[in-house]
């Protein structure tokens, strides 16, 4: 990674070994995305939501409503490994799903709100689990690989920052 690098403005997800305070690190990352997010989109202009975070990155329109598709599988994801034994979870192609008409045409408020809702109940239900239930697993069939949820909560609290800060830098480039 190089510095100030616009794809990758926080690094890219380094894995951590289980620990209570990277834990509660990670379940307030869950717990405030969404508030994180609106306060990093405040005051953008219909022009400014749809320029690219980076030359051929997506629009911020676009991040937004990508971060909650993400997160909606990632809940399922959850729910999957709670409930399963190693289920293969579903993948699903981001790129795409970035362009279809929802994505390009509805206001990211829309995605704004189903974020704070989702993360209330992910974040509900990731806050009772149990030291145990964070070594259950997944399969993810493309990366060919058994993930923990442990894994995946770094992994996406890594997601919501990543994209947040995509926002963040561009308006700080920008000065907006």
């Amino acid at each position: 990674m190089q510095e100030n690098d616009p794809k990758y403005p926080i690094g890219h997800y380094s894995p951590e070994a289980f620990s209570l305070s990277t834990k509660e690190s990670w379940l307030a990352d869950i717990n405030y995305l969404p508030q994180l997010l609106e306060n990093a989109l405040l005051n953008l202009d219909e022009a400014q939501l749809q320029t690219p975070y980076r030359e051929g990155g997506w629009t911020i329109q676009q991040l937004v409503h990508h971060v909650a598709d993400s997160h909606m599988n990632a809940f399922c994801r959850f729910r999957l490994g709670l409930t399963e034994s190693n289920p293969t979870i579903r993948p699903y192609d981001e790129k795409s799903w970035a362009e279809l008409y929802d994505v390009k045409h509805l206001p990211v408020n829309i995605s704004l709100t189903l974020l704070h809702t989702l993360h209330a109940r992910w974040y509900t239900l990731l806050n009772a689990l149990c030291d145990q239930d964070w070594q259950r697993t997944v399969y993810h069939p493309v990366q060919h690989k058994t993930l923990t949820l442990w894994h995946l909560l770094g992994s996406y609290a890594w997601h919501g920052k990543h994209h947040t800060a995509h926002i963040t830098a561009l308006r700080e480039r920008m000065g907006w």
